[in-house]
């Protein structure tokens, strides 16, 4: 795993001297991303350059050191990524040269140098099975290509600043450029308030991009550029699995799922030259990959979980049962507000971007406390979106289908009254009547989705009821001030949903918008602090495709999500150790901002604290008084009013940090 950087001037403005110091600037603001190596090319007739920091997964030589020059020296790479199967490609290139392939190292990006000369860049990518971000120079035709794997894991950036453009893994390196001038987006900040985090194609930063997932984006000398060309589409491939579903019995399911995951678990483990562990919260689909890893290692493989000091958020104990039973070597913290504090106040610089995921915290614990001890971690990411997981998804698959049908009157009324009840009354009533209320309405943090599901009772389609699922606020508008309020919603939103199966279309939404834009960007940013690399077992192509041919019983059932995959965990788990609500990676948020955090949230949002021009200094304050006086449906709002002014309050600073991987080193305590 590495982070990549360059920059392309097209009217060649600069000596070579000039663009290596500065291409060199911009990879250094990325070496927590690559601590073990550093490189940069520069081709002033061109005016191309590219940086790269590296961390060493396979052929820990030099023979991997990057920027590479492909065999035919026609093209240089700057890559990012795994490629899983990269030795069934150099299998097929060297039948196809007649045993005449010569590679100096063992390292993937050699292979797809190999396929790009041999193939050209569109044929090799669409045989790739991992996770990506490319950045490769034709010399040839005085190209840049920019490339993305298909589920978005991997980040990519680039942006037109006057005849340069830029590209980079992380925003932060563009801020080494000299024509790179930061301007905040509206549309920008309208979706973060409305979505929790800046969703692609968007950035931050106006003129700059996020390239989108599953495509390639081609940018000439001339000036002739196309627009990003999507090269797979998940949305295709749940409607051919509609018109083709799986026909097989109950057992055949789980026995293909079952090999399949083996399969790309097996890959994920043995495609590393460093130690690999594995993240365990003792929830279903971690402890499934978990299971998976253990059942074909001649050794204790390691896990490591973070604890909550709040019960019912707690899952630490439920994993450590779960490695007990599977006998791997497991390591778990307990995660105090001391130390989430210490963790938040990183988080701007980290993400580069306003974020408003607080699971973000205990994700960058535990990839520290991982990257201690191993330097690849496989996680369960990825197993909600494809098999049912959400709470969303059940109630998309049983209650939907009837609130629909409902007058709209009656349904406004019902959104009243549900948004009107006091949360505490809530959690008063399912610990009196838990015992006698049926399990699928045991949910974890249930006052605030009781809350959002009010809210999201008035929606007039399935697309609208996502949208208003998955929403921070309702309406951004709320708080911004009338200059920035412009309205974004996702173009292609409408395109995800039928209105015949609501439930597969959520899926198919959250994959494409949620995990993309939330999922892969808190683990790639939280992990790459940390110097570690995590892999996803469940977001193996053929792992994906096989799940969009299920018919849905396959995945709800019952009033229950991922029911294969339960089935599949059975076979190596007893089903008392994973029999639980839904959690999520949560932590006690409510309490702590009410608690040992509201000094910190006062300074932010309180009172007395600047808004700065984006920000409605009333809408503010009410919101702020009204989660203080016990109003806990406000947590998430409240929530992305802190990430959005902890974000404004790094944004000038942030030009000067740079994370350093000495800070993950084995010997730095990581808890007190």
């Amino acid at each position: 795993m590495c982070g990549i950087v360059g920059y392309f001037d097209r009217d060649n403005s600069r000596r070579s001297a000039d663009m290596q110091s500065i291409v060199g600037a911009m990879a250094d603001r990325l070496a927590h991303r690559g601590p073990d190596d550093r490189g940069t090319s520069a081709e002033e007739d061109s005016g191309i350059a590219l940086g790269h920091r590296r961390l060493s997964i396979l052929d820990l030589s030099m023979a991997g050191h990057q920027p590479m020059i492909s065999g035919a020296g026609r093209f240089v790479i700057a890559f990012n990524g795994e490629i899983y199967n990269y030795l069934a490609i150099q299998s097929e290139l060297q039948h196809e040269s007649g045993g005449e392939l010569r590679l100096r190292g063992g390292s993937d990006t050699e292979v797809i140098l190999a396929a790009f000369d041999r193939w050209g860049v569109e044929a090799s990518v669409v045989r790739m099975e991992g996770m990506f971000a490319i950045a490769a120079w034709d010399r040839h035709e005085r190209a840049l290509w920019l490339v993305r794997d298909r589920l978005g894991k991997k980040p990519l950036y680039y942006g037109h600043f006057g005849a340069t453009v830029m590209f980079a893994s992380e925003l932060k390196a563009f801020r080494a450029h000299p024509d790179f001038h930061p301007e905040i987006a509206c549309n920008a900040v309208s979706a973060y308030f409305r979505f929790g985090n800046v969703p692609a194609p968007l950035s931050i930063y106006r003129g700059v991009k996020k390239l989108p997932a599953a495509s390639w984006l081609r940018i000439s000398q001339d000036g002739a550029e196309r627009e990003p060309h999507e090269y797979w589409s998940l949305t295709k491939l749940v409607r051919s699995g509609r018109a083709s579903p799986f026909e097989g019995s109950d057992h055949e399911a789980i026995d293909d799922l079952d090999a399949r995951l083996r399969n790309s678990t097996r890959q994920r483990m043995i495609a590393s030259d460093v130690p690999v562990g594995l993240f365990l919260s003792g929830g279903v689909d971690s402890s499934t990959v978990t299971a998976l890893a253990q059942a074909q290692s001649s050794i204790p493989i390691r896990t490591f979980s973070i604890g909550m000091s709040s019960a019912e958020y707690d899952e630490s104990k439920f994993a450590g049962l779960v490695a007990k039973h599977l006998g791997t070597e497991h390591t778990s913290r307990l995660l105090t507000p001391a130390q989430a504090m210490n963790a938040v106040v990183e988080l701007p610089a980290i993400f580069d971007e306003p974020f408003a995921d607080s699971s973000a915290i205990p994700t960058l614990l535990v990839s520290r406390l991982a990257r201690n001890h191993v330097t690849v971690a496989l996680s369960g990411d990825g197993g909600d979106e494809m098999f049912g997981g959400y709470n969303r998804h059940i109630m998309a698959a049983s209650l939907w289908p009837i609130v629909r049908k409902l007058p709209m009157a009656v349904r406004s009324q019902a959104a009243r009254v549900l948004a009107g009840l006091n949360p505490a009354r809530w959690d008063d009533a399912m610990r009196t009547f838990g015992a006698i209320v049926p399990r699928r309405f045991h949910l974890a943090n249930l006052p605030e989705k009781v809350h959002k599901i009010g809210r999201a009772l008035e929606a007039d389609n399935s697309s609208n009821l996502y949208l208003g699922l998955i929403s921070y606020w309702q309406n951004p508008s709320d708080i911004l001030n009338p200059e920035h309020q412009i309205d974004w919603t996702p173009p292609n939103a409408r395109d995800w949903f039928d209105e015949e199966d609501p439930a597969t279309s959520m899926m198919l939404a959250d994959a494409q918008f949620y995990m993309h834009n939330d999922i892969m960007v808190k683990v790639d940013r939280a992990s790459m602090a940390a110097g570690l690399e995590v892999r996803n077992p469940f977001l193996d192509s053929s792992v994906v495709e096989f799940a969009r041919t299920l018919p849905l019983r396959f995945k709800i059932r019952n009033g229950v999500g991922k029911w294969i995959v339960r089935r599949v965990m059975d076979r190596y788990i007893p089903p008392e150790l994973t029999m639980r609500p839904k959690m999520g990676f949560a932590i006690p948020l409510t309490s702590w901002l009410r608690g040992p955090l509201r000094d910190w949230a006062e300074d932010l949002i309180g009172d007395g604290s600047p808004h700065g021009e984006w920000l409605n200094r009333w809408a503010v304050q009410t919101v702020w008084h009204n989660f203080l006086s016990g109003d806990g449906g406000l947590t998430d709002k409240v929530w992305s009013l802190l990430m959005f002014q902890a974000w404004m309050k790094c944004e000038e600073s942030c030009a000067t940090i740079s994370l350093h991987q000495s800070e993950f080193s084995a010997n730095t305590p990581i808890f007190q």
